[in-house]
């Protein structure tokens, strides 16, 4: 049976999903990954109409300067260790989307934005892990973009900035990451810790819902909020949601996923 959508007007959103720990949705135990799991399952009844590719910048991905994937087929990469050989046995069989990779590349260099592809990198798990419980059916192309090493959050603004016209074709743009990553602290019940996602929430949830301006501008300065190191001591997973904030344009963000896992405050955002 063909999924019923849910029906908008207007371009695509942007989303930022959590990717949750690993592929925490497909082991014994995921229950504390519950409600997350329900968050990404309703991502696609949500949208205006079904995307006809998708561009996604994971938190797993870094490269000297943007990259894109540009296979037609893209493989998986288990990019996760010591997990149960089952895990390494998951498919996500999506198209990749050649053209789309080439607009990209044309959008970045327009910009003044040095950019490259890639045919050999396939998806990574920050793509395929929560993209499996969104969009499981595998029916949706998919480019996967890198962030840039230096992790400049100008920069990665700005990469937003070049490619929201995307929105306006039907492209939906997906950055996936953590808005609490410290895997030291994660696993522990550290007070403390937990004290620290929230600060760190509650301020970015506060920018994330400003008008676009100032949204950017203090996302430009993230390392000055409450705790922000303590939650991000390497910000790779917060660096999606720039790009993301980049690509919403005027559109402010709506926080639209709260959930505490061991202890620690995770959200999710949509703009538009």
């Amino acid at each position: 049976m063909t999924e019923q959508l849910e029906t908008h007007s207007g371009m695509q959103p942007v989303l930022f999903l959590p990717h949750g720990g690993g592929p925490c949705f497909f082991m014994d135990g995921a229950e504390r990954w519950s409600r997350m799991e329900a968050y990404l399952s309703g991502v696609r009844r949500s949208l205006p109409r079904k995307p006809s590719a998708i561009l996604v910048i994971s938190g797993h991905w870094e490269n000297t300067v943007p990259t894109v994937t540009s296979s037609p087929n893209p493989a998986l990469i288990y990019d996760y260790y010591g997990f149960p050989e089952h895990t390494y046995r998951l498919k996500y069989p999506a198209p990749g989307a050649p053209q789309l990779a080439e607009d990209v590349c044309r959008l970045l260099q327009q910009a003044g934005i040095a950019s490259a592809s890639d045919a050999e990198r396939g998806f990574d798990h920050g793509v395929f892990v929560p993209f499996l419980v969104a969009f499981p059916e595998a029916d949706i192309p998919v480019v996967e973009l890198s962030l840039q090493k230096d992790l400049d959050p100008v920069f990665h603004l700005k990469v937003g900035e070049a490619l929201s016209e995307l929105r306006s074709r039907n492209i939906l743009i997906v950055a996936t990451g953590m808005t609490y990553h410290n895997l030291r602290s994660f696993m522990t019940h550290d007070p403390r810790a937990a004290e620290a996602s929230v600060q760190f929430d509650d301020w970015l949830t506060e920018v994330i819902e400003d008008t676009a301006v100032r949204r950017n501008s203090r996302l430009s300065n993230w390392e000055t909020a409450p705790a922000a190191r303590l939650c991000h001591p390497r910000e790779e997973h917060l660096l999606p949601l720039m790009v993301a904030a980049g690509a919403a344009g005027d559109d402010r963000g709506v926080h639209d996923y709260r959930d505490v896992i061991l202890g620690k405050t995770l959200s999710g955002y949509r703009f538009g």
